[in-house]
């Protein structure tokens, strides 16, 4: 029986007009890394090795090109590392409160169980600023990171798109754990399917293991030359700029929800969660509105029913979604 996952984006009715129900950014897709995918020469296989492009990301987060593992998309990595954990003997995943749903999946999938206590977990995941809320990770992950044994895992995809707040886990810290970073997000170029994590120093022999577990040509022309041109500094100053878009797009969103009765969450990124006036049902919301072209993401699924999770978007799809509803048709 097919397994139905529930995302943001395009749906059997294709993609909304005004979609709020992604994380992606809203001022993209970014130009340097747009012209860098569409120049991509798909009329050849990349470097198996990927050689280059674990040069340039090593030197661009300053770690020795050993630590580089490429993967074909977050979710992709997330149900490697499960695998290679499952083969490590881990029998336990801990998981965040509220999280995105393919770390749970894959545990699934590979028979592992979930742990009462993320520090007592064989693998545990984190995410920060995490998603749906776009906080601080909600465990404190000190306890694990003592811990001589076991694989934590840190989510970092939505890291480059910090609007607020500072992070828990220092520099030090990161060299104990794996990172997982998704550029896409920020790039507001979702479409195209490319990640990396850095392992964590001293893993040598796990990075190798999972490179045997990944297929060959694990990343397209396209996915390399997004990373490639992810680490660019004109790209890197384009993310900047629109960090200080968003900003003021987020308080416009944020001020208009408020007045009309609904409850924000606070959160360190373009996205959050809200609740609407209580005699709304959440469901029956997203619904009316996707009929309309506008879409919200349901946080049921994440463990909040009652709320939706909602990208920032700019002003002429925030007045949008306030005609619908203040009033409606």
């Amino acid at each position: 029986m097919l397994h139905t996952r529930t995302h943001g984006g395009p749906d059997a009715q294709g993609a909304p007009l005004y979609d709020f129900s992604t994380n992606s950014n809203a001022c993209g897709p970014c130009p340097q890394a747009l012209a860098a995918v569409q120049a991509a020469d798909a009329t050849r296989y990349p470097d198996a090795s990927y050689t280059a492009l674990r040069a340039v990301l090593a030197d661009f987060y300053a770690v020795a090109p050993w630590r580089i593992v490429l993967a074909g998309s977050a979710s992709e990595f997330i149900f490697r590392i499960t695998a290679w954990a499952r083969q490590q003997g881990a029998r336990t995943v801990g998981l965040p409160t509220h999280a995105y749903g393919d770390y749970a999946h894959a545990a699934q999938a590979w028979g592992l169980g979930v742990a009462e206590a993320s520090a007592q977990a064989d693998l545990v995941w984190a995410c920060e600023p995490s998603s749906p809320l776009g906080q601080a990770h909600s465990q404190a992950l000190g306890d694990v990171l003592n811990r001589a044994d076991g694989t934590v895992v840190l989510d970092s995809a939505y890291a480059p798109l910090r609007l607020s707040g500072l992070p828990t886990v220092d520099d030090v810290q990161r060299q104990q754990l794996w990172q997982l970073f998704s550029p896409n997000k920020s790039l507001g170029l979702t479409g195209v399917r490319a990640a990396f994590a850095i392992a964590p120093l001293g893993a040598e022999a796990a990075v190798q293991q999972l490179e045997a577990l990944a297929p060959s040509w694990v990343l397209g022309a396209h996915g390399a030359a997004l990373l490639m041109a992810w680490t660019h500094a004109d790209t890197q100053r384009w993310l900047e700029d629109s960090l200080r878009t968003l900003v003021g797009w987020k308080q416009r969103q944020t001020d208009l929800l408020h007045a009309a009765g609904w409850t924000v969450q606070p959160s360190d990124t373009p996205f959050f969660c809200a609740r609407p006036p209580a005699a709304w049902d959440t469901v029956s919301l997203c619904v009316a509105l996707r009929v309309h072209g506008i879409k919200l993401r349901d946080a049921t699924s994440f463990g909040l029913p009652g709320w939706v999770r909602l990208g920032v978007l700019p002003p002429a799809a925030q007045d949008a979604l306030m005609q619908q509803l203040l009033y409606g048709d």
